[in-house]
């Protein structure tokens, strides 16, 4: 049977994976097996487990960019719309060009071209500066900036076509813990102004529940869902809930249930 994507999803759901296999080889073992698994509109979603367990597949079922062997995976179309934000654990920047001209860039790839770049500079500016990068960074090129430098552009140029669903494919693991605190909290910040649906993958626990309204653990390969905690918090994702003793709690269930301690 081969895997089909839908459209029709209630409301609230912007994704629901129906007894979804994954199969890249036909001798291959499945890297999923009737996963199911729903993301509601809205929520930030980290997914961890096992390495190779087909955490950064999942991300490319939802992005569009695969299909699944078999079972269904049901898009919302009024919750996820029709531009996806995705990022990934390399920066993929084009070094020849400026930050500004590289965060162009999904305009100039989109349906309306060049035309869709705006006129004026500060609605670039502006998006810049909201992933804490200066007006004056525009001119700089890659190699001028440093990587933590480059993770913000490459997180702006994700955002630039306004989507309502955003991918994040380790986009951290990479820059050190100091730079990536601050990343964290920069990246809920602007889950929550944009009222996105974040779907991000991860290694680290701590950062799975600093970052999630929803942690959903994976079994080691062919992957199915183990099983998936809710973290409740009603204020900012900043120090006091990283201090918390919600996270502390949060974070030994969320181990216990990856490695059954």
């Amino acid at each position: 049977m081969s895997g089909s994507i839908g459209s029709s999803t209630p409301d609230e759901i912007a994704f629901s994976f129906q007894q979804v296999t994954q199969q890249f080889e036909t001798n291959s073992s499945p890297v999923f097996r009737e996963l199911n698994l729903s993301i509601a509109t809205g929520q930030f979603v980290s997914i961890v487990g096992p390495s190779g367990c087909g955490k950064s597949t999942l991300l490319r079922l939802i992005a569009g960019l695969q299909t699944p062997t078999s079972g269904t995976l049901m898009r919302n179309p009024r919750a996820t719309g029709q531009q996806i934000g995705f990022v990934f654990q390399h920066p993929t920047l084009l070094p020849w060009r400026t930050a500004e001209q590289n965060l162009h860039l999904p305009l100039e790839l989109g349906r309306a071209g060049r035309s869709s770049i705006p006129a004026t500079h500060k609605p670039v500016h502006e998006l810049l500066e909201q992933v804490g990068l200066s007006a004056q960074d525009a001119i700089k090129r890659p190699a001028q900036m440093s990587g933590g430098m480059q993770m913000r552009l490459s997180l702006a140029r994700a955002l630039v076509t306004n989507p309502s669903v955003l991918l994040l494919d380790e986009p951290l693991a990479a820059v050190d813990d100091f730079l990536r605190m601050r990343l964290q909290e920069d990246i809920r910040r602007l889950h929550e102004n944009r009222k996105l649906t974040t779907v991000l993958v991860t290694h680290n626990i701590q950062e799975a529940v600093f970052l999630s309204d929803q942690v959903v653990v994976l079994t080691g390969s062919p992957a199915t869902v183990k099983s998936s905690l809710a973290i409740t918090w009603p204020g900012s994702r900043d120090a006091t809930f990283r201090h918390s003793d919600e996270l502390v709690r949060s974070t030994r269930q969320l181990s216990r249930a990856l490695f059954g301690q």
